[in-house]
C-alpha cells in the first residue's frame, strides 16, 4: 500500500497538471484555432514529444509486459511493424497537413471534396471519429487505469469507477481550461515522468535478488530462448512452443506488408489523421510539423519499448503462469518499490492515462465544434468568403461590425469547446463499464479500418479520388468484416477466418468497393481541386489540374527519406537492445547500419529543401 511520502507524490503531481492548465488559459480562449491548434505555433520539440505521451496510455507498459511474457521480445510485432506507416506519415504528409490550414482533420475533407457527398461526409466522420471512435479509445483507457487500480490497492469494481472518474474529470478540466498549449505542455510534463518511472521500476526489478541482473535474467530464462528472439520464426502456421515462437506466413505477410498502409487505427492513421495530424497542424511552420512527426516515430519505436521489455521478461521469471500476464508489471510495482518510489510509478500511470485521456478530449470536441456545431449551423461559407465578394465602401462600412461578430463568435465558440469537452468526458464516463476486453477493442477498431488507408493515402496524391471513394471506403469495413466473420465461415468451413485471413478479405472487399464506387461516380468539382492543389501543392496524379510538379517536390528523395527513416529507426531499437543483453558485436553492426541510414536520411532532406 501507499505511504505518506507515495501521496505526498501524487498530490504534488496533480496540482503541476492543474497549474500548467490555469497558466496556459488565456492562449485558448482567442478562438478555435487557439483552443484546438495553440495558434499554430508549437515548436516542433513540444509537438513531437505531446504525441509520443498521448501514444503511451495507462495500458502500453501491460500490453508490453503481456506481449513479452507470451511471445518473447518479438511480440512486440504486433505494432512495430507501424513504422513504415508512421515513417511515410512524417515525409510525404506533415507538411502538407500544416500548409492545408484546417483546424481537424475532418475539416479537410470539404477543402478536398466538392458536394452535398463531402458535406454529409464530413458530418459523419465527425461523429464516427469524434464521438463514436473517440469514446471507445477513452474507455479502454478508463478500463487499463482500473485494472492498474484493482491490481494495486484491490480496489473493488464498484469503488474504482469513482477513482477513474475522479481522474477523468481532472484531465477534463485542464483541458477545457487551457485548449492545446496546455494540453500539449502537459503531455512533455507527465512523458518525462511516465518515462522516469518506467525506467526506475527497470532498474530494480532487473537488479533485483531475484532476477540478479542481466546475467541473472539470462540464466533464469535460459530454457526459454525464443524470449530473447526479436524476430518471429516464419512458419506454415501458428504454433506454441511455451509462447507463440513461430507465426504463419499470412500473419507476417498481414504486419509487414498490408497492414501499415491498409488499416485505419488511432494514432497510426495511414497519411496521419486524429492527434497526429491535429499536432502537425499545430506546428510553428512546415518544417516544424516534419520535425515533429520524425521525433514521434523515433521515440514511439526506439526510445520507449526497453524499460518496458526488460521487465516483462523478469515476469516470466518472477510470475509465471499467469492467467493475464500483463499484470505482472504491477505485481512487479508492488513488490519491489520501495516508498516514494511505489508513488513515483502511480503518478507515472497517471501521467500516461492524463495525457491520452486530454488529448483525446481536444481533439474529438474539435470535431464536434468545427465539424458539426460550426459547420453546419453557419454553412460552409465563411464570413471572409462572403466579404470576398463585397467590394469598396460597403465592405468597409462593415469591418468594425464584422471584427465585433467575429470577437462574440470566436468567445461562443471557446465556449462551446469546452462544453464539448466535458460532454465527451462524461460520455467516457459513462461507457467504460460496458468494454470488458481491451483485446477486443483493439481488433475490432482495427478490423473495421481495413482497406480505409489506401484512400486516405492517395486523396492527397490523386485527382480522380473523390468524397464517393472516402464514404465507400468508410462504409465497406464494416459489411467486410461481417461478412468474413459471419457468412463466409458458414460457406467454407474449412478455411479459418480468423486473423489474418479475415482481415485480408475486409482490406480486397473494402478496395475493390471504392474502386468500383470511384469510377462509376463523377469528379469533385474541377475549382474545389485547382483550390486544393493551389493551396496544398501535393504533387502526384495531378495531370488534368496541373501539368507541372510543385517546386521541391522530389518524390524520389522522399523515398530515400522514407527507407533511410525506418533502417535508422529500427538499427537503433535493435542496437540499444543488442547493448542492454551485452551483445556488443551485434551492437555495433546494428548502429553502423543506423548510421548509414541517418547520413542518407540527411542527404534526403536536404535536397528535399527541410534541412
Amino acid at each position: 500500500m501507499l505511504e505518506l511520502l507515495d501521496w505526498i507524490i501524487i498530490a504534488a503531481f496533480l496540482l503541476v497538471s492543474l497549474a500548467i492548465g490555469l497558466y496556459y488559459r488565456k492562449r485558448a480562449e482567442g478562438g478555435m484555432t487557439d483552443f484546438f491548434l495553440g495558434g499554430r505555433n508549437l515548436p516542433w520539440y513540444i509537438a513531437g514529444l505531446s504525441m509520443v505521451a498521448t501514444t503511451f496510455a495507462a495500458d502500453t507498459p501491460l500490453a508490453v509486459t503481456g506481449l513479452v511474457a507470451k511471445n518473447g521480445i518479438s511480440g512486440n510485432w504486433i505494432w512495430w511493424n507501424m513504422l513504415a506507416g508512421g515513417m511515410l506519415t512524417t515525409f510525404f504528409f506533415a507538411r502538407l497537413w500544416r500548409r492545408s490550414g484546417v483546424i481537424t482533420e475532418v475539416e479537410l475533407i470539404e477543402l478536398r471534396y466538392s458536394g452535398k457527398e463531402a458535406a454529409f461526409l464530413r458530418g459523419l466522420k465527425a461523429v464516427y471519429l469524434g464521438l463514436f471512435m473517440n469514446v471507445l479509445v477513452i474507455g479502454w483507457v478508463n478500463v487499463a487505469l482500473k485494472s492498474i487500480l484493482i491490481g494495486m490497492f484491490g480496489i473493488s469494481e464498484a469503488e474504482v469507477l469513482w477513482y477513474v472518474g475522479g481522474a477523468m474529470v481532472l484531465a477534463a478540466g485542464y483541458t477545457a481550461i487551457s485548449g492545446l498549449w496546455g494540453v500539449a505542455v502537459t503531455d512533455v510534463v507527465q512523458f518525462v515522468i511516465a518515462m522516469t518511472g518506467c525506467i526506475v521500476l527497470a532498474f530494480v526489478v532487473v537488479n533485483s535478488e531475484e532476477i540478479g541482473g542481466i546475467s541473472g535474467l539470462q540464466e533464469k530464462l535460459a530454457d526459454k530462448p525464443w524470449a530473447f528472439e526479436f524476430f518471429p520464426s516464419i512458419g506454415s502456421s501458428a504454433t506454441d512452443v511455451g509462447a507463440t515462437l513461430t507465426i504463419s506466413v499470412g500473419a507476417f505477410l498481414a504486419f509487414i506488408g498490408v497492414q501499415w498502409w491498409s488499416s485505419w487505427y488511432p494514432g497510426a492513421e495511414p497519411g496521419g489523421g486524429g492527434y497526429v495530424a491535429q499536432r502537425m497542424m499545430s506546428a510553428k511552420s512546415e518544417n516544424d510539423a516534419l520535425y515533429a512527426t520524425l521525433l514521434f516515430q523515433v521515440a514511439h519505436y526506439a526510445l520507449r519499448p526497453w524499460p518496458w521489455i526488460l521487465v516483462g521478461l523478469c515476469t516470466l521469471v518472477l510470475y509465471p503462469g499467469l492467467e493475464n500476464p500483463g499484470m505482472g508489471y504491477i505485481y512487479a510495482m508492488n513488490e519491489f518499490l520501495p516508498v516514494g518510489l511505489k508513488g513515483l510509478l502511480v503518478v507515472a500511470f497517471l501521467a500516461a492515462y492524463m495525457s491520452t485521456i486530454s488529448t483525446q478530449l481536444n481533439w474529438g470536441a474539435g470535431y464536434l465544434v468545427n465539424d458539426l456545431y460550426k459547420r453546419f449551423s453557419e454553412g460552409k461559407e465563411t464570413q471572409n468568403d462572403a466579404d470576398g465578394q463585397r467590394s469598396g465602401n460597403a465592405k468597409i462600412l462593415d469591418d468594425n461590425l464584422k471584427k465585433s461578430k467575429t470577437k462574440k463568435s470566436d468567445r461562443e465558440l471557446v465556449i462551446a469547446s469546452r462544453l464539448a469537452t466535458l460532454l465527451l468526458c462524461v460520455l467516457g464516463i459513462a461507457v467504460t463499464p460496458y468494454i470488458t476486453s481491451i483485446e477486443g477493442t483493439w481488433q475490432f477498431i482495427m478490423e473495421c479500418g481495413a482497406g480505409l488507408g489506401l484512400v486516405l493515402i492517395l486523396r492527397w496524391y490523386w485527382w480522380r479520388i473523390n468524397a464517393w471513394s472516402e464514404i465507400a471506403a468508410t462504409l465497406a469495413p464494416f459489411v467486410g468484416f461481417a461478412i468474413s466473420r459471419f457468412l463466409l465461415p458458414e460457406l467454407w468451413p474449412a478455411v479459418n477466418w480468423a486473423f489474418p485471413n479475415g482481415f485480408f478479405f475486409t482490406v480486397g472487399f473494402t478496395t475493390v468497393t471504392w474502386l468500383i464506387v470511384t469510377f462509376l461516380t463523377q469528379p469533385t468539382n474541377y475549382s474545389t481541386l485547382q483550390n486544393f492543389y493551389n493551396k496544398v501543392q501535393p504533387g502526384g496524379w495531378w495531370k488534368p489540374i496541373s501539368a507541372t510538379q510543385p517546386e521541391g517536390f522530389k518524390p524520389g528523395y522522399l523515398a530515400l527519406c522514407w527507407l533511410s527513416s525506418i533502417t535508422f529507426t529500427y538499427s537503433m531499437l535493435f542496437g540499444s537492445g543488442k547493448l542492454i543483453f551485452g551483445d556488443y558485436t551485434a551492437a555495433g553492426i546494428w548502429f553502423a547500419v543506423g548510421l548509414v541510414g541517418l547520413v542518407l536520411l540527411r542527404f534526403g532532406m536536404g535536397k528535399t529543401k527541410v534541412l
